[in-house]
């Protein structure tokens, strides 16, 4: 800005002089004056292409190839910045990247599920930010922006407004106008492409952002991981025919697997359940970690899926000869409420058991049986009734529907319709409850005493299940999710009437895909793998910065200049096989030895290169965060600390994930 103001001031002389000039040749002045202003003239003239000279190759310098994106302009000092380490965990803080994530300043709790993100922290946020649209790009969608504020009007139109219940964040407004903050952006995005594309010859496309999401969390934990305000990468696919939506759900799913394994992750792909999104088939992402709040039924021939719909084993038939077995018998249970009361009561196993549990569907109340020993998927019971509109049942309809309080539930006599887990169906004889208050009846026997419309699999997947490809043993793991892809089908086009005509001039509703990514559990997820006692250790693709120069005792004059010709000489060189640049954080603050080491291990920067006693001989000493030891390098020439970090950048030091399953 100061050049381009005196490039102008130098102009405008040059336009004073030339009109000077002109003036005094007019008036006939004397010839020396003439001269001399000429002169004057040339020099500025001169002087101007120089500057102009100077400013065009500061412009060229200072430009990076398009192909790389630097974060770290100009290089930081430690001093300059705002990184406030913790030497101990808040009492709040569960897991491990929320205990990480405070220490090492990168976050800061603003109140219940919302958080600041500090320098540290939005660094690396923005890189996963990159990450993901470069390879959204790259997949070939658009990227827009769609408002958080949404009219209440488009949820009512898709049912999905009381389906939300709770979790929405709503409010009135001062026209009296009832708005959400988004949780997700399905109608948005429909109505975009209802007023904005009609023809088939518009389509195959995909609509993405990256934006702010509300959610009002009951209980929000563990950070980032289950936050009430939180970023998310969400995409859409608006196809002709299903056979378009598998095409674009395959790009998606490959772009996934490019941007989990760029940011670091080790990552898994499981079958999933779609939940309040819709739509016939969905995959999660998970990182396998003890912190996950979701389970993960996993077999060694690839099979994964979401403990919730994973598919349970198919139970045998139950013994058809029931003549021995005595009509149901009353037994006093009071109090016993619960499996393990009950089997204590009766001296019983929870094997032995069957739960009733009442539910609801539209409105209408049904029975759900599961052996004692197990507990029922609401996933699997939404998708055997096909009916997304199923809940437990309050008291009140317990009482009505058996005549008895919640907890003595049971089959026998009940007017509703059942449905019955597979391994109920094979129990030849069974606990059940008597629907009675402190009752529970012995010697229920199905197909004789009770039996069910419909008989699915309705349980949760348990350790140890056989496998339903191969046939081994499955484990249940936890895992956090970082993405999710649906394919949704028509359920919003229909909807939201976003039809698109076809070439014969019929319309037709778009086929849709959808598509998210939780960007700040990428961050958390990483954490959560990606550390040690000591601290974080960082992958290089979102490192907040790659290399810390930290100097011990800058009053020393040897450590001051040799901290001061690396930090410029890193900071100014390039990775030379990708191009990239070094971003470095220079550590000097005047603190002790020790204290920086602790705050180094803490934040976790791939590289560090140490100033300190052996600047006396002459060198330096260059660290990985993830290697114990550390490499001696000669200080003199200053290239060869740059090439030493060059090297390491492509050691071991960056991660790779395994192949998505």
């Amino acid at each position: 800005m100061l050049l381009f103001l005196l490039l102008l001031f130098l102009l405008l002389l040059f336009l004073l002089l030339l009109f000077l000039m002109l003036l005094f040749l007019w008036l006939w002045l004397w010839l020396w004056l003439w001269l001399w202003l000429w002169l004057l003239l040339l020099l500025l003239l001169l002087l101007f292409f120089l500057l102009l000279l100077l400013n065009s190759r500061h412009s060229r310098n200072s430009r990076f190839p398009p192909s790389v994106v630097v974060f770290a302009v100009p290089p930081m000092r430690w001093t300059q910045t705002l990184i406030p380490t913790l030497k101990e965990t808040p009492a709040d803080a569960e897991v491990v990247s929320h205990k990480l994530m405070l220490r090492a300043g990168l976050i800061r709790k603003l109140a219940s599920g919302t958080y600041n993100y500090l320098p540290l922290g939005f660094r690396a946020l923005n890189k996963v930010v990159h990450i993901v649209r470069d390879e959204m790009d790259r997949a070939g969608a658009n990227e827009i922006l769609m408002p958080a504020l949404q009219p209440v009007e488009l949820w009512k139109e898709t049912g999905r407004y009381e389906a939300f219940g709770p979790i929405m964040c709503q409010f009135q407004d001062r026209t009296g106008r009832m708005n959400v903050l988004g949780p997700t952006h399905e109608e948005v995005v429909t109505d975009i492409v209802r007023n904005e594309i009609n023809s088939y010859r518009q389509l195959p496309i995909t609509l993405y952002q990256i934006q702010v999401k509300f959610r009002d969390e009951i209980r929000p934990r563990f950070g980032v991981l289950r936050s009430r305000e939180f970023i998310m990468k969400d995409a859409y696919s608006f196809d002709v025919d299903t056979a378009g939506m598998d095409k674009s759900y395959e790009k998606m799913y490959e772009a996934y697997g490019r941007i989990f394994t760029r940011c670091g992750l080790v990552f898994r792909v499981v079958q999933a359940d779609s939940g309040l999104m819709g739509g016939s088939a969905s995959c999660e992402f998970m990182v396998p970690s003890p912190a996950g709040e979701d389970l993960i039924v996993s077999c060694e021939c690839g099979y994964g899926a979401n403990i919730e719909i994973a598919e349970g084993p198919v139970a045998g038939v139950a013994d058809s000869r029931v003549g021995s077995i005595p009509p149901p018998e009353p037994v006093s249970t009071p109090g016993s409420h619960t499996v393990e009361q009950v089997c204590r009561a009766m001296d019983g196993r929870p094997a032995d058991l069957v739960k009733t549990l009442i539910c609801t569907s539209g409105g209408k109340p049904f029975a759900a049986l599961v052996r004692g020993d197990h507990e029922l998927s609401i996933p699997k019971l939404i998708r055997s009734l096909k009916s997304a509109d199923v809940a437990l049942a309050d008291a009140a309809t317990i009482q009505r529907v058996t005549g008895g309080p919640l907890g003595f539930s049971g089959p026998v006599g009940l007017t509703i319709p059942i449905y019955a887990d597979r391994a109920v169906a094979a129990m030849s004889e069974a606990i059940v409850g008597g629907n009675r208050a402190d009752t529970h009846l012995r010697h229920a026997v199905w197909n004789r005493d009770y039996k069910a419309a419909e008989v699915w699999d309705l349980r949760m997947a348990v350790d140890g299940d056989p496998c339903p490809k191969c046939g081994r043993r499955t484990a249940v793991t936890h895992g956090i999710e970082v993405g999710h892809v649906f394919k949704l089908g028509t359920k919003y086009s229909d909807a939201l009437k976003a039809h698109i005509l076809t070439e014969a001039g019929k319309g037709i509703p778009a086929v849709m895909g959808c598509y998210g990514i939780g960007v700040n559990r990428i961050v958390a997820a990483c954490l959560e793998n990606a550390s040690d006692d000591r601290g974080i250790q960082w992958p290089w693709a979102i490192a907040p910065y790659h290399v810390l120069v930290t100097s011990v005792d800058l009053k020393k004059p040897k450590v001051a200049e040799a901290s001061q010709r690396i930090y410029e000489a890193l900071s100014a060189a390039r990775d030379p096989e990708t191009g990239e640049a070094f971003e470095v954080l220079w550590d000097d603050r005047d603190s002790q030895a020790g204290v920086k080491f602790k705050d180094a291990d803490l934040i976790g920067i791939p590289l560090r290169v140490t100033v300190g006693k052996a600047v006396e001989q002459g060198n330096v000493e260059v660290k990985s965060r993830k290697k114990e030891g550390f490499t001696t390098v000669p200080v003199d020439p200053v290239s060869k600390v740059v090439e030493a970090v060059q090297t390491a950048a492509r050691g071991p030091i960056i991660f790779s994930a395994a192949p998505a399953p």
